[in-house]
């Protein structure tokens, strides 16, 4: 049976995750208005694995007992000045989750909980990468500047990016 505290942290976390999905739903459909259908596509991929995230803490509740409550999603922002505002509000969240991903692994340390100490391990994982990949499209956009080709090509680039599910036990 999983601590009462730690169920709560982590159902916050399931709405943390469920609003990272939001947002990132939100950012595809301003690209694709936008006509960057590169850009909207990598969004939706990731809004697709945010929410796997949260269905595998969602999942993990579960089996340890644990009661999911579903909160409250805020509504996320609609607009963005670029496609270089939105790379570098997308890592500032990214950063946010990390923090939250932290938070609960000192809760999980606090508690000897080692079940959710070792599920944790995925996620710190996962957020190397998400900062990661921002950072390095975020580069990308520095360099190409108010080059429009540029931006074409990086559009057609993150086009190719497809939805790979997480595997159970993963």
């Amino acid at each position: 049976m999983i601590d009462r505290e730690m169920e709560e942290a982590i159902n916050r976390q399931i709405n943390e995750e469920m609003y990272s999905a939001y947002l990132y739903m939100s950012m595809s459909a301003h690209f694709e208005n936008a006509g960057l259908k590169g850009f909207a596509n990598w969004m939706f991929v990731q809004y697709q694995e945010e929410m796997d995230h949260a269905m595998k803490f969602y999942r993990y509740l579960q089996e340890r007992g644990g009661k999911v409550r579903l909160y409250e999603i805020n509504e996320p922002p609609h607009e963005w000045e670029s496609p270089l505002d939105a790379m570098e509000q997308t890592l500032k969240h990214e950063q946010h989750i990390t923090k939250c991903i932290n938070d609960l692994v000192d809760l999980a340390e606090k508690l000897k909980d080692r079940p959710t100490f070792n599920l944790l391990q995925w996620y710190i994982d996962e957020q190397v990468e998400e900062e990661a990949n921002d950072e390095e499209i975020i580069n990308q956009l520095k360099l190409i500047g108010d080059n429009g080709q540029g931006l074409l090509m990086l559009d057609r680039e993150l086009a190719q990016r497809t939805y790979t599910p997480i595997q159970q036990g993963e």
